[in-house]
């Protein structure tokens, strides 16, 4: 059941690559982050409210939860938009993927998680394979401004998930259900982008065209409830700093996606890195599992 809400997540956001760069290109990136997380909050309380779940938060987690909302839902989001009209989706996709780095640091900093050696080895594993992915686009870049901006404003959405990321592990710790939690924290992570919206003095407007209106119900839905469902559920079976590896995979899957419908042609570097980023996958994966082993053995 790991394994397939790990490859499942993976594939989602992978997919979802495409389109987030078509809205970003729409309209001001917070409004679009605004949008879509106003549509997976108003699912989400839907969703909760169907099961019968209570809505209630204790005070107690409430800030956290907020916490969890403005750096998951709100910044990392909003940085990342901003990032795919600067670089390459690809390279920004690549810099994401360090946001298990942060994960495994902030949650050994302030949970007490442990990081494996096994975990580190195959974390830095699945890097060089994105790297060595992405070496031909990166000489590809220019060394402008707009390329060190877009480069730093990924690296900020990086962090930002990753913070995100082990708050909501230690919301879910607290017992907060995972709709309930996603409900609240994307309320909040709209409520941040269109604050910042109106700050910024952005236009509200949007295209309303079928393609962006689509693009974004397939973003809130798909790409946002169902994804984010799946991976707060990974959070909670194999820690924070495992689940946020999934965000590895997600350049690969988009590559894979341009070689079928957009013609891109796979060479030995794709290959070869691809191969790296699923054997790192393996040593993640194998250290959460052997965890509870180890604990068991040393009762």
């Amino acid at each position: 059941m790991r394994a397939l809400l790990f490859v499942a997540t993976a594939v989602l956001w992978g997919s979802s690559a495409i389109v987030t760069g078509q809205q970003a290109i729409s309209g001001a990136p917070e409004v679009s982050v605004g949008y879509r997380m106003a549509l997976v909050s108003l699912a989400m309380f839907g969703w909760s409210l169907a099961r019968g779940q209570s809505l209630g938060v204790r005070q107690i987690d409430r800030p956290w939860v907020v916490l969890q909302g403005v750096s998951f839902f709100g910044l990392a989001f909003i940085t990342f938009y901003h990032a795919t009209a600067l670089i390459p989706s690809g390279i920004a996709a690549l810099i994401l993927s360090t946001s298990s780095l942060f994960a495994a640091l902030v949650g050994w900093l302030f949970l007490s998680v442990p990081i494996t050696l096994r975990m580190l080895a195959g974390i830095v594993v699945g890097i060089i394979g994105l790297a060595v992915i992405a070496a031909p686009q990166f000489t590809a870049l220019s060394s402008g401004a707009g390329t060190v901006a877009g480069a730093g404003l990924a690296l900020a959405a990086a962090a930002c998930t990753g913070c995100g990321t082990v708050v909501a592990m230690r919301n879910q710790r607290a017992g907060i259900p995972i709709s309930v939690l996603m409900s609240w924290a994307a309320l909040c992570g709209a409520l941040f982008s269109f604050a910042l919206a109106l700050i910024g003095q952005a236009s509200f407007h949007v295209d309303v065209s079928l393609a962006y209106l689509a693009g974004l119900a397939y973003l809130a839905i798909i790409a946002s409830c169902v994804t984010f469902f799946m991976y707060f559920s990974l959070v909670h079976r194999i820690g924070a700093a495992s689940a946020s590896y999934t965000l590895a995979l997600v350049p690969v899957v988009a590559l894979l996606l341009s070689a079928l419908f957009e013609n891109l042609r796979i060479d030995a570097s794709v290959l070869s890195g691809g191969c790296a980023v699923l054997l790192g996958n393996i040593l993640v994966l194998s250290s959460q599992a052997g965890a509870p082993a180890r604990a068991k053995q040393a009762s």
